[in-house]
């Protein structure tokens, strides 16, 4: 899909329009109609900010196209994040059973100090805190059940 955003003086108009609809209206493309490329919003890294929520849009070797505006966050923005990721990881049920995982900077996830084994067929495993390393899960029972893992068991509700 072609698509065209009007100009005056060097200036977009509007938003872009559809090639298809712009020959409808006026037959072929108006001299002040000129090529958009549209670019979709970026995915941002962990430690990225969109400085605004609409591109800009800015014409780049002779077609107008979106620009979106990314900067890298500051040193405190980065901090704040990486405690809310701590904060929600050691606010969560059992917590303490993942007491010994730390947060990796680089991804902004936490990670277990030792990584987790291949899958084995249908073999289940869990982080036992208790031990300090990956370990099977028993069977879940038929019916209504969780998983506590203090006792490393199944529990009726």
């Amino acid at each position: 899909m072609n698509l065209y955003i009007e100009t005056e003086n060097g200036i977009t108009k509007n938003h872009p329009a559809c090639e298809d609809n712009l020959l409808q209206v006026f037959g072929s493309i108006p001299a002040h109609w000129e090529p958009f490329t549209r670019i979709e919003r970026p995915a941002l890294g962990v430690y990225q900010v969109l400085e605004s929520p609409q591109a800009v849009y800015t014409k780049v070797n002779g077609v107008w196209t979106d620009v979106w505006s990314i900067r890298e966050m500051i040193t405190e923005e980065k901090t704040v994040v990486q405690q809310a990721v701590r904060d929600a990881f050691n606010n969560r049920e059992y917590a303490t059973n993942w007491s010994a995982w730390v947060l990796d900077e680089a991804t902004c996830k936490m990670v277990p100090p030792i990584p987790r084994p291949a899958q084995i067929e249908d073999v289940l495993v869990a982080w036992c805190g208790a031990d300090n390393n990956w370990k099977e899960v028993p069977s879940r029972p038929e019916g209504e059940y969780k998983f506590n893992f203090f006792a490393w068991d199944w529990v009726a509700l």
